[in-house]
């Protein structure tokens, strides 16, 4: 499956942002799906992901009550509301595929994940 990644942007502090997953290639329901980020200097982070259904959504606790991880498996798509943005969450955001039979993918293992979208920067000022 191929990812890519879209929604990016600057915003001010306490501002919104939506990012947006397109997946091509394969059957995107076969997929559980999450969000990474990774800041200058810093580590690959776990933010979000969601099973193959929707049915079940996990979240990382610096994001939990701002950020909403959601998927229309009709579209393709996957996506990230970003509610509250703070200067912290400034990073480039990935978004990846597991397939459903992947383990450690929900407890933000990014070794789980096999496909990877390219990227997207977001900037929050200030």
């Amino acid at each position: 499956v191929q990812l890519q990644a879209s929604g990016g942007g600057l915003v001010q502090a306490g501002g919104s942002l939506r990012l947006s997953c397109a997946a091509s290639g394969r059957t995107f329901s076969n997929y559980n799906m999450g969000w990474f980020r990774q800041a200058p200097e810093k580590e690959r982070e776990f933010v979000a992901a969601i099973t193959w259904s929707g049915g079940n959504r996990y979240s990382a606790d610096s994001v939990k009550g701002r950020f909403t991880i959601s998927r229309d498996n009709a579209k393709n798509r996957m996506y990230l509301q970003m509610n509250s943005l703070k200067p912290e969450d400034t990073a480039v955001y990935y978004c990846a595929a597991v397939t459903m039979n992947g383990s450690g993918w929900y407890k933000g293992e990014f070794q789980a994940y096999g496909y990877w979208g390219q990227g997207t920067q977001v900037t929050v000022s200030s």
